[in-house]
């Protein structure tokens, strides 16, 4: 029975991964090829749900060539950037061609462990395995500076995840905040309609085209190589620490489109933001700040000081039996990419398939 005494069936299956997103499809490919006992979970209606819900004009910054997840290429020419819904029509036909046993509608609010196996409380039957992928990916909770609960209830907010096109918000000037990949580019299209400040300190630059190629065609061979455990793959994350380079787009480019930059949001003035010392009166705010992790759903003692997972590779540290899959820096600078994610899963099906599931998970000190 759960909470309110309802009788609930449960299910039991060797391996539960939760998240049905790239990294969750990925790590599926590989348990299908060893014949495993899993399933797939996940809370939304259709696969490749998140991406659909993303700004209309949304497009990767890396190309269809490594864009792919292992078994399928991206269907599209090598150099094209695949927008928000082809990547979610491409994910549903991954799944779709693979035959992964994906069981949507069924958002999971619980992990926990009864000292046999581990149990997953859902939305609709609960869930017993041996073992358990976390696979919810690195994009779970947007951050919104405190500072937006003392604005003016007269300025929209919104953070990126639930912006869409520039004809959902109020008349009258944007302030887009955060000035990376994300933040630009929504400036730059709301800079065709109206006026936009853009706040945030400039995070550097690189050319979409170096050397008549693509920037991928060089970086990516090093992304694919820098693993954590090297100098340069440490280098990169602390590099990545102050904020991502944006791809394309040169502070040129902003000043060309009309676009005001201005300095960081710390403050309000009578209910208005401050960005440096000067007070802008929005009709709206797009917060372009990024996301933050939320684990409150696992109920075991696997996470950090900072809410994040404690793993080498994606296998827990703490509890025998867990891993997690498409974290970002997992192992690699590209893991939590959908072309990067696949050596991941491969590792983790592997360490799935070698451990010795009927024993109880051990709880290992922190």
């Amino acid at each position: 029975m759960n909470a309110a005494g309802r009788t609930v069936r449960v299910e039991r299956f060797e391996t539960v991964v939760i998240g049905g997103g790239q990294a969750g499809l990925a790590v599926g490919h590989y348990l299908e090829q060893q014949d495993a006992d899993f399933v797939i979970l996940d809370g939304a209606s259709r696969i490749g749900e998140s991406w659909r819900q993303r700004w209309d004009s949304l497009r990767l910054f890396t190309p269809a060539a490594y864009s792919g997840l292992p078994g399928m290429p991206f269907p599209a020419p090598a150099s094209h950037l695949p927008d928000k819904d082809e990547v979610a029509d491409y994910l549903t036909r991954y799944a779709e061609r693979l035959d992964l046993p994906v069981r949507l509608d069924t958002r999971v609010t619980s992990l926990e462990h009864d000292g046999h196996r581990f149990v997953v409380a859902t939305s609709g039957p609960a869930f017993e395995a041996d073992q358990v992928v976390v696979a919810t990916g690195p994009f779970q909770q947007p951050k919104i500076p405190a500072v937006g609960g003392r604005l003016s209830p007269d300025i929209q907010q919104l953070h990126s995840s639930d912006y869409r096109n520039p004809f959902d918000l109020p008349d009258g000037p944007v302030l887009v905040v955060g000035a990376g990949n994300s933040g630009a580019q929504i400036a730059l299209e709301l800079a065709r309609f109206r006026k936009v400040w853009l706040a945030g300190r400039n995070p550097g630059y690189l050319p979409r085209r170096l050397l008549g190629r693509d920037l991928f065609d060089w970086i990516w061979p090093v992304m694919s190589r820098a693993t954590m455990d090297t100098a340069l793959g440490q280098r990169l994350r602390k590099r990545a620490a102050h904020g991502d380079q944006r791809i394309g787009i040169p502070e040129r480019a902003l000043t060309a489109a009309g676009i005001v930059r201005v300095g960081r949001l710390a403050d309000e003035r009578g209910g208005l933001p401050v960005c440096g010392s000067v007070v802008l009166e929005p009709s709206a705010i797009i917060w372009c700040t990024g996301f933050e992790p939320d684990y409150g759903w696992i109920k075991l003692p696997v996470l950090d000081d900072a809410g994040a997972p404690r793993h080498r590779r994606g296998i827990s540290t703490s509890v025998d039996g867990l891993y997690f899959a498409g974290l970002r820096f997992q192992h690699r600078v590209s893991s939590s990419l959908i072309g990067g994610v696949g050596r991941d899963a491969a590792f983790i099906a592997a360490q799935i398939s070698s451990h010795p599931s009927q024993r109880m998970p051990e709880v290992l000190p922190a």
